[in-house]
């Protein structure tokens, strides 16, 4: 490869390089205290949902046949993100705990900060790293979502998300007319139980026990462990404290990004427990250019559900015939989530025309968004 192409891949991968950006802003609002403890989340929800406005939709797509070599800068984001923000997090939780410029209300909303950053970032990387085939990314998504106390979401996510996504026995599949407030609780009891339960399956086929060591949840339980021991070293109970205030926002985040991304779609029932398979528009799609350059193309989500072995640069975006348009981007979407009747007024009449558009045999959804489980396929 000639130095130009080098050069033209390295500013290609740039602008999803933006996330790095939120670490020096941490620590600004850590040194100065104050109303500054407020600038992460403004900069994360506010600036690049403006910013969208400003440049608008990102229409176009990479060649899905792109080498790996070629995406060595994408690879690199997702790889350092994992040592800087275990660096950021527990030097936060060391600095702020020895400091006696900021008073606990600052403390608290520094590390909700923290948590917008560990979710909205941290948790979409590590989604990005489960997804791979190697060993070592695998590991550093574990290690990364122990960070935040939610480790079973690989387990839940790639064992029983994607195989169910749109269907009454997947947990994060929002149901028509569900309410985040109502969402948001179910999600946390019920994906806890289904990814243990789907690990246990797992080791039942081998004709092994759940307690055999090779059960992940062991490992995601030490990671956790570590993380929690480790705030307890670095900064008392205080420290737990503020790794729990972090991981907090960042389980909620990433369950309002879940309940945003399969609102109301469904898979067709084709009878005794089985469902069609998963195609685009059974999942929201979303173009904006700014916000995908944060989550790293999470947004085009259409074809991570069609397609989850691509890597995030060479997902796909599909026009509104395709697959099901979000009006704004994610960081707009969640926020109108936890206002149900805004939301409802917003989402509901995309989701009947969706039905009308691709399902206009089925006459009676009432199955579609019950919460119990149909016999398995």
């Amino acid at each position: 490869m000639i130095p130009s192409q080098k050069v033209a891949l390295w500013q290609s991968a740039l602008p999803f390089w933006l996330s790095f950006l939120l670490v020096p802003l941490l620590w600004f609002s850590a040194v100065t205290g104050g109303w500054t403890v407020l600038l992460t989340p403004l900069v994360t929800w506010y600036l690049f949902s403006a910013l969208d406005f400003v440049f608008g939709l990102n229409l176009e797509n990479a060649d899905p046949e792109t080498s790996e070599e070629d995406l060595f800068w994408y690879r690199m984001l997702t790889t350092l993100w994992v040592p800087v923000q275990f660096i950021t997090v527990f030097s936060l939780i060391w600095y702020v705990t020895h400091t006696d410029h900021l008073s606990t209300v600052a403390a608290l909303g520094l590390f909700f900060g923290v948590g917008v950053i560990t979710g909205t970032i941290g948790i979409t990387y590590s989604h990005e790293l489960m997804h791979q085939k190697g060993r070592f990314e695998r590991w550093l998504g574990d290690i990364q979502l122990a960070m935040v106390l939610y480790s079973h979401f690989r387990s839940e996510h790639l064992l029983v998300h994607h195989r169910y996504v749109g269907t009454p026995r997947d947990t994060v599949t929002a149901r028509y007319n569900e309410g985040f407030h109502r969402f948001y609780p179910r999600v946390l009891r019920e994906c806890l139980h289904s990814a243990f339960r789907a690990e246990k399956d797992m080791l039942a086929r081998k004709n092994l026990p759940w307690s055999d060591l090779s059960n992940p949840f062991f490992r995601y339980w030490a990671l956790q462990g570590g993380m929690l021991v480790l705030a307890f070293l670095l900064g008392g109970l205080a420290g737990v404290g503020l790794f729990l205030m972090q991981a907090g926002v960042a389980i909620w985040q990433l369950e309002l990004a879940n309940y945003v991304e399969h609102y109301g779609l469904t898979r067709k029932h084709l009878g005794d427990g089985k469902y069609e398979h998963v195609k685009p528009h059974h999942s929201w799609n979303a173009a904006h250019k700014v916000s995908n350059w944060l989550m790293i193309n999470l947004q085009r989500h259409s074809d991570h559900h069609y397609r989850p072995d691509r890597r995030f640069p060479l997902l796909q975006n599909y026009s509104a015939a395709e697959a099901p348009q979000l009006p704004y981007s994610y960081p707009i979407m969640t926020i109108m989530a936890m206002m149900p009747p805004v939301w409802r007024r917003m989402m509901n009449p995309r989701v009947r025309r969706w039905r009308e558009a691709y399902y206009p045999e089925v006459v009676d959804w009432t199955a579609y968004n019950k919460h119990t489980t149909p016999p398995p396929s």
